[in-house]
Parts: structure tokens; sequence; C-alpha cells
């Protein structure tokens, strides 16, 4: 199997693995897919996958980048990206983060603490840009771990409980501030666009009396990562953002957050194959050199995945496994319920797709295991974004 023109086997054996590759075609046609559907309102999370390169690429493709820390923030910014293309999030920006966020395009607050801090920092001669984050009480019908738009929860003022009006109202006061709208956000994995729907209609309506020109419905369109699985597109979603809107007779500059829409199904995961154990009658463990520590979401969500082998990637997979790693953990798993060819061997390189999202980005260094190298492909051409780590680099903030 080949993707972006370059052989996978062969990209396994000249990076090592685990490894992640990444079609830069791909993720550039979901880039402009967004732009095309949103045009300024496109902006990509950043959380779901970040590396200089990768900023470079949305910027390249005219997205607006969403940073949710100080740390976001200066990769992309270490990668040339103006500071009036980011959007800064983050339910709990500290003074210090604040502070470099000023020169952002919008910085979005999250909280009255968050405001009492930001009222120190900004000045009339030269008002920051800022959003309020509202929490419209959606039910987003995900994991309740990504789901964010109910009233319980840690981000952003409540519409019902007056919060919000309280918020604006102060912020709109201050002429160190200058308010250009809302931003709400309901989870992610979500694939009832519905959902997004009704959300832009709450925000909408509390919006509509304070004449505020931009209204952003965050992030979380679902994808597609198993058989028989589908998922809305980015188009999809514009159309009932868009039709909703026009419906409630809101207008407003609409935008999104698209991060997972926009990377995950561009990557594919290779492994090498270490061991085979068969417990007859009960399944078969195939554990490799990777694990939870370069993707955690089967571990904290119980997300599932797809295996095959890229040598034989059309071949039948008649052979049930589970896909575990090298961590000292029974829930180190990576596919629960995966299938490969019957001929599977050690020392194989094996292959989760759609794991461009919050694999990499949620990574660790558990058990000290170096975190592994990105390349993106496209044309035939490999070229390594982020090099793997080695010991040396376990060591290089450890004093001794």
């Amino acid at each position: 199997m080949s993707v972006g023109g370059c052989d996978l086997v062969e990209l396994a054996d000249r990076f090592d693995t685990p490894l992640f590759v990444y079609d830069e075609a791909h993720i550039r046609n979901r880039c402009r897919e967004a732009v095309s559907a949103f045009g300024e309102g496109a902006i990509y999370a950043s959380k779901a996958f970040l590396c200089r390169a990768m900023a470079r690429l949305v910027h390249e493709e005219g997205m607006r980048i969403d940073v949710a820390t100080g740390g976001e923030m200066a990769v992309a910014l270490s990668a040339g990206i103006p500071a009036d293309r980011l959007v800064f999030h983050g339910n709990n920006k500290s003074s210090e983060e604040l502070a470099a966020g000023l020169d952002a395009g919008r910085l979005v607050i999250d909280s009255f603490d968050e405001l009492d801090r930001l009222e120190q920092l900004a000045s009339s001669t030269r008002p920051v840009n800022v959003l309020l984050r509202i929490t419209p009480g959606v039910e987003a019908h995900t994991h309740e771990y990504v789901a964010t738009g109910q009233e319980d929860s840690k981000f952003g003022f409540s519409v019902s409980d007056g919060s919000a009006a309280k918020a604006l109202a102060r912020a709109m006061s201050n002429p160190g501030l200058s308010v250009r709208g809302l931003h709400c956000h309901i989870g992610s994995q979500v694939f009832r666009v519905q959902s997004f729907a009704e959300a832009l209609e709450v925000v909408g309506r509390f919006a509509k009396p304070y004449g505020l020109a931009e209204l952003v419905v965050g992030g979380g369109l679902g994808v597609a990562y198993v058989n028989k699985e589908t998922a809305p597109t980015i188009t999809d979603w514009a159309a009932t953002l868009k039709r909703a809107a026009r419906e409630a007779g809101i207008s407003v500059t609409l935008g999104v957050e698209p991060g997972r829409a926009i990377v995950a199904a561009a990557a594919v995961t290779l492994y090498r194959v270490g061991t085979i154990k068969d417990i007859p009658g009960v399944r078969t463990y195939v554990a490799v050199d990777g694990g939870m520590s370069d993707n955690p979401r089967p571990v904290l969500y119980g997300s599932g995945y797809e295996t095959f082998l890229p040598r034989a990637a059309d071949r039948p997979r008649p052979r049930g496994i589970r896909l575990v790693g090298k961590h000292c953990e029974s829930g180190d798993v990576l596919v629960r319920s995966g299938h490969v060819p019957a001929d599977l061997a050690v020392g194989d390189v094996i292959a989760t797709p759609v794991t461009g999202a919050y694999g990499f980005s949620m990574g660790s260094n558990y058990n000290k295991v170096p975190r592994p190298a990105v390349v993106f492909v496209a044309g035939g051409e490999a070229r390594l974004v982020v090099r793997r780590e080695t010991y040396a680099d376990l060591v290089t903030t450890d004093l001794g």
C-alpha cells in the first residue's frame, strides 16, 4: 500500500516505527473545503495535531489557527504564523499566557477570573479583540469526556443563569476590550450536525440584541474510524449551519474550528509486530513497539480502530486479533477487535488508519518510551517533520 506515492513498508524501514504518516494532499483538501465553506471563519483546532510544518500548511491554505495554551501559541509563532491569525482559547489562561495573547487575532474569555486578569493587562490605547465563550446548554450525544456544551461544564459562561449576560455587559463596557462576538463549543466527535444548529440558535438569539458581528460554533465534527461508520462532511456541516442561521434570522460572520475533521483521516500509524500470543479459545494478542504512549484514545474513550498489513492491504483479513502495546498496563490496548491476514508474522509492519488526530498530540513518554517520528508524504516524496525522540532527549530536563 502507498500513501502520497510512498510505499508504507519502505517508510517503516527508512524511518523506523512507530511512525505517523500524514498524507499532505488530504490535509490540504480538507483545509480548502473548510475555507470554501466558511471563508475567514475557517479556523484549524491545533490541539488535534500541531507541529511547525502543520501550522505552516494550514496557514498556507488560508485557515486561521486555534491555540489553547501558551505552548501551542509558541509553536505556531515559531512557525512564522502572524499573531493576528491565531485564536487563543483555554479555560484557565495564566496572566503570562494572557499577556502573550494580547496580539492574537481573537482572545477567547472563558471565565470571570480570566476577565479579572485580562482587565489588568488590557489598554484602551490598543484594545484586545475578544470573544466570550458561552455555554449553550446543548447535549452533543458524545462521550462524556469530550462533551462541552452542557450546563455542567468547566467551560464558558452560562446563558441560563445570567452569567453570559453579566460577562458580556462587563466586557463591552471596558475600553481595553473590543468584543467582536461569541464562541461556543458543544463537544467532540459529534455526528449529529443538527446539534450544532441547535447551539447556533441558542447563542444567536442571545447575541442578537448586542449587534455582535461574529459567532464561532467551535469544532467537534465527527469522523468515521471503523468499517460501516459514516460521518458528515465539512460541506454538510456548513449547509446545516447556514440554513439554521437563515431560519433563525441570525446575520453574523459564522466561524468553526475543525481539527479532527481536517487531520484524522490524513494519517496512518505504522508499528512493527514484536510478539504474537495465541490463547486457545480466548484470543490472539499481537504486541507492537508502540501503544498508549502514541495513541491514548482507546484507553481514554474506548475508541475503535481497524488494523491492516500494508504489504497485503487488499487481502482478506480472517484472523481476529487484539492489538496491544508494550507498556506495563493490561489496559494498553490499541485495537480491541482487529482483523489481519492469516499469515501475520513477527516482524510485519501493521497499520492503524485514521490516527491523524489526538494520537501524537495526546501522546506521552510513559515507561520512558521516546515519542515517535512524523513524516508528511506528497508526490512520492517523504519529509521528516518531527524527528523521533532519543533516550538522550528523555533526560534533557532531568537535573539529576
